[in-house]
């Protein structure tokens, strides 16, 4: 049950704690994961700062942890970071990236990240997998002794992975997806929503949701002719509620900047054109 308040143990080695913020952009709210036991517990994602959640998750641990460690910076994910590091005396881990308005810029690691980097516990190891793409200081983590990835926003369950032009890269997201297929990965520990049990057939549908949305971008144009993202929106996702347009349109103009790069688009004015209708 996803139950904010309340600890749920996914196995010897995790627990889980949800965050009091949901809405239609993070589902029941933000997963928080406990990895470990004793002195050497990883608080990952600890989530939007929040008294209770960040009173819950001290308590969960006996006040003891080793380290707050971060998927990524946005709001939802990583400003209770340095309220817990203060108060715990632990160091945070993570990556950062350039103000887009959209970042927690209180979150200043101690521990920059880099690609298959490893964090160590007593019986637990994380290995750090850069996956750019929902935004490009995202790192996913393999618990490996359980073939378990905790996969921040670049997997989620039941809500939709939105792509925030600069910072975020639909072409990067797309490669990223794939690239966990390179990992002995079994589960997804996402950061909304349930634990999704098949990596693989996870990977394989988001990939082919993205290219077939991707096709319903091109054939959009192709209906419209040259259009801004306000009337292009209306058609390519049409299957959505309008009330989340705005938000589609955030990943559909990453769609057409991965289309204009790969010179099958053009823009001139905030105009979009197919360069094959």
């Amino acid at each position: 049950m996803l139950t904010p308040g309340v600890v749920h143990t996914l196995s010897d080695r995790v627990r889980r704690l949800v965050a009091p913020n949901p809405g239609p952009m993070t589902g029941p709210g933000t997963n928080t994961y406990l990895i470990g036991g004793g002195s050497h517990v990883a608080i990952l994602d600890p989530g939007p700062a929040i008294d209770s959640h960040i009173d819950t998750i001290i308590e969960a641990c006996d006040g003891k942890a080793s380290q707050v460690v971060c998927t990524h910076t946005h709001p939802d994910h990583s400003p209770a970071a340095a309220i817990l590091a203060q108060r715990l005396k632990v160091p945070m881990i993570g990556a950062v990236t350039a103000d887009d308005r959209h970042q927690d810029l209180t979150f200043k690691p101690e521990e920059l990240l880099n690609d298959a980097d490893l964090i160590h516990g007593d019986d637990w190891t994380l290995r750090a997998i850069a996956t750019p793409g929902h935004v490009d200081n995202h790192f996913c983590y393999l618990l490996q002794e359980e073939g378990l990835v905790f996969a921040g926003d670049h997997i989620m369950n039941g809500s939709t992975v939105v792509i925030v032009p600069p910072g975020g890269s639909m072409q990067a997201y797309i490669a990223s997806l794939r690239k966990l297929l390179d990992y002995d990965v079994s589960a997804v520990a996402p950061g909304h929503g349930e634990v999704i049990p098949d990596c693989r057939g996870e990977v394989e549908k988001l990939v082919r949701h993205r290219l077939m949305r991707e096709h319903k971008v091109m054939s959009g144009l192709r209906k419209t002719g040259p259009a801004t993202l306000d009337a292009l929106v209306v058609v390519v996702y049409d299957d959505v509620d309008p009330a989340l347009h705005e938000w589609a349109k955030l990943s559909m103009l990453a769609h057409l900047i991965k289309l204009q790069s790969e010179g099958s688009v053009s823009v001139q004015h905030d105009v979009w054109a197919a360069l094959d209708s």
